[in-house]
């Protein structure tokens, strides 16, 4: 499942240390920062194509600097990640990478993954990429690319008929997000049989 990125979204959490999330974030066509992430990512260089946020953590300066490029969205109802993909939505991209989507605080790092699943269900591919691995919201059967032993956990929304190909141990109907971690590829690639949602993670 290789998806072409069209725009990175640069969260609030950690900043990314990993090589492949900082790699991904170099070679991106258009970077979105989410509010105060645009101070981090100018202090290592760069500059964003649009800010998006409610302005709470972005400093002064840069808000005053970068005033043309900063999308000021009040909305309570609705978090700066989702802000940030429904500005991209509208410019007419479906293929986006979120990159520092956690760390920081655990309620909002929970809640960032989670919404990955309801961008799904707009018809949008979006994944998260953090220092360990990939997050890739899921529905019905597909394949992944992988290496012999590499870790991959998978978290069931609500998919019937999970079956795994290409994986250390046997998945089934998991009702709870634990049953479903610490499974392993053990080939070049693995396949998920299924009838709905799922979220996998393949770690590095």
């Amino acid at each position: 499942m290789n998806m072409t990125t069209e725009a990175v979204i640069l969260g609030n959490g950690d900043y990314p240390s990993h090589p492949y999330p900082l790699n991904v974030l170099r070679q991106a066509p258009y970077v979105v920062c989410c509010d105060g992430a645009a101070d981090e990512y100018i202090r290592h260089g760069f500059l964003p194509d649009a800010i998006i946020g409610d302005g709470d953590s972005l400093s002064s300066e840069n808000r005053e600097k970068l005033a043309t490029i900063f999308h000021q969205i009040k909305d309570q109802e609705t978090n700066d990640q989702t802000k940030a993909v429904r500005f991209l939505k509208a410019q007419g991209k479906r293929q986006i990478t979120i990159i520092g989507g956690t760390g920081k605080r655990e309620d909002h790092t929970l809640g960032n993954i989670s919404l990955l699943m309801d961008y799904m269900q707009e018809g949008l591919q979006v994944r998260m990429i953090t220092d360990y691995g990939i997050f890739i919201p899921s529905c019905d059967t597909q394949r992944f690319d992988a290496h012999p032993g590499q870790q991959v956990s998978i978290f069931n929304f609500g998919a019937t008929g999970l079956q795994g190909e290409g994986l250390a141990y046997p998945l089934s109907d998991f009702n709870n997000w634990w049953q479903g971690t610490l499974n392993e590829a053990t080939g070049e690639e693995f396949c998920i049989h299924a009838t709905g949602k799922y979220l996998v993670f393949i770690n590095f």
